[in-house]
Protein backbone atom coordinates (compact mmCIF):
# COMPACT_ATOMS: atom_id res chain seq x y z
CA UNK A 1 0.00 0.00 0.00
CA UNK A 2 1.73 3.07 -1.08
CA UNK A 3 2.29 5.93 1.43
CA UNK A 4 1.05 9.44 0.57
CA UNK A 5 3.53 12.34 0.36
CA UNK A 6 3.49 14.78 3.47
CA UNK A 7 4.44 17.90 1.79
CA UNK A 8 1.48 18.75 0.10
CA UNK A 9 -0.96 18.09 2.57
CA UNK A 10 1.32 20.25 5.35
CA UNK A 11 1.18 23.24 2.87
CA UNK A 12 -2.56 22.76 2.60
CA UNK A 13 -3.15 22.42 6.00
CA UNK A 14 -0.94 25.69 6.72
CA UNK A 15 -2.66 27.85 3.82
CA UNK A 16 -6.04 26.75 5.12
CA UNK A 17 -5.20 27.54 8.84
CA UNK A 18 -3.83 31.28 7.73
CA UNK A 19 -6.60 31.91 5.80
CA UNK A 20 -8.86 31.09 8.19
CA UNK A 21 -6.93 33.24 11.11
CA UNK A 22 -6.95 36.30 8.68
CA UNK A 23 -10.81 35.92 8.13
CA UNK A 24 -11.81 35.58 11.34
CA UNK A 25 -8.86 37.80 12.61
CA UNK A 26 -11.08 40.56 14.25
CA UNK A 27 -13.16 38.25 16.22
CA UNK A 28 -10.40 36.06 17.93
CA UNK A 29 -8.59 39.39 18.74
CA UNK A 30 -11.88 40.88 20.13
CA UNK A 31 -12.33 37.50 22.23
CA UNK A 32 -8.66 37.21 23.17
CA UNK A 33 -8.95 40.15 25.28
CA UNK A 34 -10.72 40.11 28.57
CA UNK A 35 -12.39 42.52 30.99
CA UNK A 36 -11.43 43.15 35.00
CA UNK A 37 -14.18 41.53 37.19
CA UNK A 38 -16.20 44.38 38.90
CA UNK A 39 -18.02 44.21 41.76
CA UNK A 40 -21.74 44.44 41.78
CA UNK A 41 -23.14 47.47 43.21
CA UNK A 42 -25.10 46.88 46.37
CA UNK A 43 -27.10 49.73 46.39
CA UNK A 44 -29.45 48.91 43.01
CA UNK A 45 -29.27 45.56 44.55
CA UNK A 46 -33.38 44.09 45.45
CA UNK A 47 -33.31 43.07 48.90
CA UNK A 48 -36.56 41.58 49.43
CA UNK A 49 -36.48 38.10 51.26
CA UNK A 50 -37.03 34.86 49.82
CA UNK A 51 -39.74 32.78 51.01
CA UNK A 52 -39.87 29.11 51.31
CA UNK A 53 -42.99 27.65 48.84
CA UNK A 54 -43.95 25.52 51.58
CA UNK A 55 -44.15 27.71 54.26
Amino acid sequence: MPQLNPAPWLLILLLSWTVVLLIFKTKILSSASYSTPSAPDLSTRHTTPWNWPWT
